[in-house]
């Protein structure tokens, strides 16, 4: 591993020499890219020296040692050996987990879908205590969200809700939330006082810049008609919800939410790069086989990864055996202590993927 990084030490020194060669100095795209990159390994690097620097006066001290005749100068120099072996190896694992390859979506804002499955009414109950919960979370960090088209139930649930969810890091904490969430408790349409079983699917995908997907504009058929939100309304029932149909896909995606027909649109195409970035992601890591043992972070919507069980105030997801029993606050939005778990349980597969 050390000989890895010193090899990508070495091209951060070059990358140095190359920015001050006056012949790159005046192409501002190879600056920002010999820029970008460095800025990438920085902190690895800067880790890396750290290191050698202190394997350094680790050397040195034991040689001290060597040569010292006085006890307390020996247990002094000992006590230094101890703080220095503590630190290397704090680096050291440090180290490893800058090596891994970043997901280079995990800076970039969230479109969430929510929707209800086996359960009926309950389920759809479910699914708005869920985006309940989402938006909470997105409140304690900062984050905006931003509904982007609903279809409610009867009985204050979502049928389906999809959301915008903006803010830096959204996608890198949200990330593992995909997949199937299950609720146990006694309904309120309930009179006997049964406990009933739901569940709610989640999908989590991370906002793509239309540079990062080519849509043939052929490819799509795209409808207006008048919203039954906020744009139908303000709008004095002009038509500005737009649908937009994928046709090689089959991909239908609506937005309403907005008072016109253009950010309607806007808003329409920004889920739809979404969902097809997200196909062709998935279809490429089934290509390689890249399936991880838990496959905490393969957001799979099949995957059953929480149950949210009410009797016993307890949250407990599957795929990390982990168990906490505070249901309520968790319902409220407090989901870094999970989500810190799952990300921790994340690098680990990682690391030992790649055998660092």
């Amino acid at each position: 591993m050390l000989d890895k990084i010193e090899r990508i030490a070495e091209r951060y020194e070059e990358l140095n020499r190359l920015m001050a060669d006056p012949a790159v100095a005046t192409d501002h795209t190879k600056i920002a890219e010999y820029a970008q990159e460095q800025a990438e390994i920085a902190d690895l690097v800067q880790a890396y020296r750290r290191y050698q620097a202190l394997a350094q006066e680790l050397t040195d001290t034991r040689e001290l040692i060597e040569l010292e005749d006085d006890a307390q100068a020996r247990r002094m120099a000992e006590q230094e050996i101890e703080r220095i072996e503590q630190e290397m190896e704090t680096l050291f694992e440090q180290m490893r987990l800058l090596l891994l390859p970043q997901d280079p979506n995990d800076e970039k804002n969230v479109i969430m879908e929510i929707r209800a499955g086996a359960g009926g009414d309950e389920a759809g109950i479910f699914a708005a205590d869920l985006y309940r919960m989402y938006t909470r979370y997105a409140e304690s960090h900062g984050w905006k969200t931003h509904i982007l088209s609903e279809h409610r139930t009867g009985v204050g649930g979502f049928k389906e809700v999809v959301f915008q969810i903006t803010g830096k890091g959204a996608y890198s904490r949200l990330k593992y939330e995909s997949g199937v969430h299950r609720v146990q408790r006694v309904p309120v349409t309930e009179s006997q006082g049964r406990i009933h079983t739901s569940t709610a699917t989640v999908a989590v995908l991370p906002e793509i810049d239309d540079v990062e997907i080519e849509i043939n504009p052929a490819d799509l058929e795209i409808d207006v008609y008048i919203s039954s939100g906020p744009g139908g309304q303000h709008m004095q029932k002009n038509a500005t919800a737009v649908r937009i149909t994928h046709k090689p896909s089959g991909m239908v995606v609506s937005c309403e939410s907005e008072r016109s027909q253009t950010q309607n649109r806007e808003r329409a195409m920004a889920v739809l790069r979404a969902r097809l970035y997200e196909q062709e992601r998935r279809r490429q890591m089934e290509e390689r086989g890249e399936t991880r043992r838990l496959q905490v972070g393969s957001g799979e919507r099949s995957e059953k990864i929480r149950t949210y069980n009410y009797p016993q105030n307890r949250v407990t997801d599957h795929r990390i055996g982990l168990t906490l029993y505070r249901l309520e606050s968790i319902m409220d939005g407090d989901l870094d202590e999970i989500i810190d778990e799952l990300a921790t349980t994340d690098q680990a597969e990682r690391l030992q993927a790649v055998g660092a």
